[in-house]
């Protein structure tokens, strides 16, 4: 295995195309709340720890964390990669059954996904963002 002493100008290139994702992040989140419309019960409030954007602003990568609270969920032309860290959530698609996701479980919401999403316990997730 290569160390930080011998690697070559290449390797070094390649690596800033490597990017950690910090799962507790040292740094001040963007703090924010809910769009009334969307809200169903609870007041639930959300912090953001963005940590990269790639390809223009298609793009992005962070962590995300949200109290308790239910709300619609709309992605529209948005693909977005979840793996949750700590907490529970219950996601319903629309027209479909209740799902509940706790650390360690990973989903996909896909372009077009309608639905409730319920956090039971404070939710920490890595997300990925496509748009």
């Amino acid at each position: 295995m290569a160390t930080a002493t011998n690697l070559t100008s290449t390797t070094r290139k390649d690596m800033s195309l490597l990017k950690a994702i910090d799962t507790d992040p040292s740094f001040a989140p963007r703090e924010s709340g809910l769009l009334p419309e969307r809200l169903i019960s609870g007041d639930p409030t959300f912090r953001t720890w963005s940590q990269d954007v790639a390809r223009g602003e298609s793009i992005h990568t962070g962590v995300w964390e949200a109290t308790p609270g239910e709300m619609r969920s709309i992605k529209g032309e948005t693909f977005e990669f979840c793996h949750i860290l700590s907490g529970i959530v219950e996601l319903t698609p629309e027209g479909g059954k209740p799902v509940i996701y706790k650390a360690g479980d990973s989903f996909v919401m896909k372009p077009g996904y309608v639905g409730v999403w319920k956090t039971i316990e404070t939710v920490r997730k890595i997300y990925v963002t496509v748009t």
